[in-house]
């Protein structure tokens, strides 16, 4: 009996509060940013610019972009002084995290602006993206 009164008060609760909402989709653009999509990435790699994959542990294990340098923008190594070890204030740098769903790559680089970075580009569509254009990746 028990059961079924905590069975039906949940899908009361479930009712009353309506249908869990899906997470909202990132910005499109980040002010002092420029918004790029895979085949811009991917002169930018060729390049050798600068990429910071701001997923977590899990997702960075999974799969990445080529040399591409993990920073997980939620611990506290997403700092001014890590990021400079491996690019300058003036140098070109991409974030990217999981596509339009995810804000990682977004809060990355409203963080970059912060720090005095000139060059960012927020990789939007992230490493899904990077997946689906048949890119290479580790």
């Amino acid at each position: 009996m028990r059961i079924r009164h905590h069975l039906a008060a949940g899908l009361m609760l479930a009712v009353v509060t309506g249908p869990i909402q899906a997470k909202e989709d990132s910005p499109k653009t980040i002010d002092g940013a420029q918004t790029v999509q895979a085949a811009e990435v991917k002169k930018l790699w060729r390049q050798g610019v600068a990429i910071i994959d701001t997923r977590k542990d899990e997702d960075w294990e999974a799969g990445r972009i080529p040399g591409a340098y993990h920073v997980n923008i939620k611990k506290p190594e997403f700092n001014p002084q890590r990021i400079g070890q491996f690019v300058g204030k003036d140098e070109p740098v991409v974030t990217y995290c999981n596509a339009k769903k995810c804000h990682r790559a977004a809060n990355a680089a409203k963080k970059l602006v912060s720090f005095g970075y000139t060059q960012v580009h927020y990789f939007r569509g992230g490493f899904p993206a990077w997946k689906n254009a048949g890119y290479p990746y580790e």
